[in-house]
């Protein structure tokens, strides 16, 4: 599993170093200081968020599932305001 991490120390830690040492299925990627990208996945998300989740009822995982897939595929086609 890849997981990337802003650069924040609580990611590298002895705790967190010593857990990751035991579990080599994970690597960890660290974005530079101050990356910019790193802001627009999370404005991406805050979209999802105001846009799909919090306007929606969703009594299943499949449902909840069954309403953000539709947005996701119209995001993709029109991304906006960043690709």
């Amino acid at each position: 599993m890849h997981l990337i991490c802003d650069n924040y120390g609580t990611h590298k830690t002895p705790a967190v170093r010593s857990w990751l040492a035991k579990h080599p299925r994970f690597h960890m990627y660290f974005t530079p200081t101050g990356s910019s990208w790193i802001n627009q996945v999370e404005r991406w998300f805050g979209f999802l968020t105001d846009q799909k989740i919090r306007r929606g009822t969703h009594k299943s995982v499949q449902a909840l599932e069954a309403d953000i897939r539709p947005w996701i595929a119209d995001w993709n086609s029109h991304p906006r305001p960043f690709i």
